[in-house]
Formats: C-alpha cells, structure tokens, sequence
C-alpha cells in the first residue's frame, strides 16, 4: 500500500530568515507566505517545548514541491555544521534546474556566495554545480544540456 500522496515541500532551520529567503528569491523562488507557529502543536510535532518558530514558505515559479524556511524564536536554535561536504550525514543539498548555470553561478556569486568546488559535466547531458548559500546551505544547481 502507498502511503505518499505527494511530495509537499523541503524545510530547512536558518538562524536568520530575511537573508536565506533573500538568496533563495534572488534563485528565483518566489515567497508563498510568511507566519509562525507556537503552543501544543508545534510541541507535539517537534518535541520541544516552549517552541515558537517562524516561517517562510517558498515556490517555484512553475509550480511541485515547496521549500520552507523556518527560524526558531524559542528556544535558541543550535548551530549546525556549516561547512559539512557532501558525505556528512543529514540533508546533502536542495537542488534546483536552472536554465543557465553560468548566469545562476555568476548571480549567486555577486552576492557572496561561492562554489563548493567546481561545476562538473555528466555524459554530455547536464552541468551541475554546489553552492554554498547562506547558514552553509548546500545548493545544487543543474542545466540540462541540449
């Protein structure tokens, strides 16, 4: 029997959310809406008390899953591993297609952020690159070669 019905949206903990959002809409998300949750039923799904949690959800343009970015007020979120590489454990990276790798590397770039390594090139099929994004944020962006 199948359980999933669909696959509704990625969520990331971020220290600050203006930044992190503005990296992502910068990508070409676009903000969905914003809100928080606190009280019993953010207690029962995380298992935190006292939590209250902000949020900001994110689309594609052309529609499929959503990217959530949420920032805990309370208590004080704990700090990750920002320069954690790709065979650390836990969520390995968000990725998007973009239609000019070049062009998404170089925006990217203007405003701070950089490669994890390089780009690379598979079977003369799709170029793809990791970038570091805010809070150490792996992104992997994609092209689709013709």
């Amino acid at each position: 029997m199948t359980h999933i019905r669909r696959f509704d949206h990625i969520g990331i903990t971020v220290a600050d959310p203006k930044t992190a959002t503005e990296f992502f809409v910068g990508l070409g998300l676009e903000v969905e809406g914003t809100g928080s949750v606190e009280g019993e039923f953010v207690e029962a799904v995380c298992g935190i008390p006292d939590a209250r949690c902000e949020i900001t959800m994110l689309r594609v343009p052309a529609g499929g899953p959503r990217l959530e970015l949420s920032s805990f007020v309370t208590p004080d979120h704990v700090p990750g591993s920002p320069a954690a590489m790709a065979n650390e454990l836990g969520l390995r990276n968000v990725s998007f297609e973009v239609g000019d790798l070049q062009a998404a590397v170089d925006a990217v770039a203007a405003d701070g952020y950089g490669l994890v390594a390089g780009i690379g090139e598979y079977a003369g099929s799709v170029r793809m690159a990791y970038v570091r994004g805010p809070e150490g944020i792996v992104v992997s962006l994609f092209e689709q070669l013709s």
